[in-house]
This record gives C-alpha cells, structure tokens and sequence, in this order.
C-alpha cells in the first residue's frame, strides 16, 4: 500500500511539474528574448510567480495526500517584501518541502544554492537557471591545488545572485553543510557534532558580507526527523513518521555586512565562530528532539 501511495505521489508530481511547465517555458523563451535588464526583470516576475504556484500546488497534493505529520514552530513578524538568509541542517530532499510548508508566501520565492549538476533535470533544472538560482560547482582539494582560480566561479555566482537579489526582495535558503548528512560522512570528516556534519561557512559569508545590510533577519531552521534514515522516497510513501522544523530569528550581527570572507583573516576567523557556535546550539536542540 505504502509503495503505490509513492507511485500515485510521484505521478502528481510529474502531473504539477508538467502543468506548470507549458506557461514556465513560454516565459523562458521570453527571457531569453527580453532586450535589457528591466525587462528581463519583468519576466522574472512572471517566473516568481509560476514558481510559486508550482510549489503551492505541490503543497496541498501532499497536504491532503500524504497528510505528513509536521511540527512546524517559526517567528513573527515575516515578511514577504523583505530579504531574508535561511540557514538550515540537511537530512534529505524531503527538507525542501518541509521548509516550503513552513515558509511559503511568508518570505519571497525561494532560491537555493544547487550543486551545477542539477541545471540538467527536465524543466525543474530549467526552471532554476531562469529564476537565477546559484549553481554551484565542487572540486576536490587536489584540482583547486593544481587551479586555485577554479574556486572564483563559485564566488562569482554567488556575487551575481546578490546584485540582482538588491533589485527585488528574496529569500536566499543555504544548506550550510554541503550535503545531506549521513553518520559514515560525518565520521569520515571528523566532525565534532553529533548530528550535523562541519558547517561550510564561504557562501553564507559571502551572502551575509553582499547583502548584510538588506537582510530583515537571518532565519536558523532546525529539521530533525523520528526516522532516522530519511528519504524523499519515503516521504512520498507517507512513512516517514513526524518531522520537526523548528526555525528562530537571528539579527545580523552589526560586524557582519560588508565583510570579505576571502580577503580579510580577521573577518573570516569571527565568521566562523559565530557559524559554529550556531551549530553548536543546533546540535544541542538535536540531541533533544532525537
């Protein structure tokens, strides 16, 4: 029963993403076609909004569907004409809409920073690229040893994302960690938390240092599952049991805009001890709700 309940979620999925996709790929082409920044700009709107709509529907199929079992805890006072920098631990794809269902049309459309690999999924990836998502491309410490410049690309993405983030309110979602947390990957970097993996800290310093100034807030997302194991596959099954998202305000620190990450030691030593005190806090709240 659980594996069909998968299989009807995934048909719905498609059917959302093929739905949504007609009037994406129109604005696609017209953004591709649009003379300048403006009117690009324009388009992007219409983008925004197809965007949202997409994960608005995909929301209530799963609402009503899979009935997940979520307990949902966030502030006051959010905003969707603000910015916003959401940091978040990362167990499995399923985080995404968990955050969606807390998060949607409370802050603006969304942007994650995505590994570059991902721009090839049909339509979804597509979609990413025209809504001017980061992506993002990992080299291993021998191939940045033999080309240091291989990191600017990274850097550059993210500067692009920044300037075009100060023509119109966004909510840029990190997951600090790089990837999806496993017990074997945090034994194998020797990480010092219990359930989270080390914090990478170049991106959200980047952001914070571009866009301090802007941010209304910084918003820590906590999501722990009472699976231990969880996956998307599973959440679509219906079984993956209660999920918890706990998310809290931070204020930018007033040291914090304007910061360069990469230039300055002093300003990177103070970046991460302020990141990994907040790991700290979170792998404590972990250690309670596990």
């Amino acid at each position: 029963m659980a594996t069909l309940k998968g299989l009807v979620s995934v048909l719905l999925l498609i059917a959302t993403t093929l739905f949504w996709g007609i009037p994406l790929f129109v604005l696609i082409l017209l953004k591709l076609l649009a003379p300048g920044r403006r009117a690009k700009l324009r388009v992007l709107a219409g983008l925004n909004a197809v965007a949202l709509n997409w994960i608005g529907a995909n929301l209530w199929w799963m609402r009503y569907w899979l009935k997940p079992r979520l307990d949902i805890r966030r502030p006051d006072g959010l905003s969707p004409q603000r910015w916003w920098l959401v940091l978040s631990n990362h167990r499995c794809w399923t985080d995404i809409f968990v955050l969606q269902f807390a998060l949607h049309r409370r802050i603006p459309m969304p942007r994650f920073f995505l590994k570059h690999q991902l721009i090839w999924i049909p339509i979804v990836g597509q979609a990413w690229w025209a809504l001017e998502f980061p992506f993002m491309r990992r080299y291993s410490r021998e191939q940045l040893a033999r080309n240091p410049t291989l990191a600017e690309r990274d850097r550059r993405a993210t500067q692009r994302m920044c300037e075009r983030a100060r023509q119109t309110p966004l909510a840029i979602y990190n997951f600090v960690e790089g990837t999806r947390f496993t017990t074997a990957k945090r034994d194998a970097q020797n990480s010092p938390y219990r359930h989270l993996l080390r914090p990478k800290a170049g991106g959200t310093a980047q952001v914070a240092g571009l866009l301090g100034e802007s941010l209304s807030g910084i918003l820590d997302a906590t999501l722990s599952y009472t699976n231990p194991a969880p996956t998307f596959w599973g959440f679509l099954c219906g079984r993956e049991g209660q999920i918890h998202c706990h998310i809290r305000r931070l204020d930018v620190p007033q040291w914090m805009p304007g910061g360069d990450y990469h230039q300055d030691p002093d300003y990177k030593e103070r970046f991460h001890t302020w990141i990994n005190a907040l790991w700290q806090d979170k792998d404590r709240a972990l250690d309670t709700s596990s």
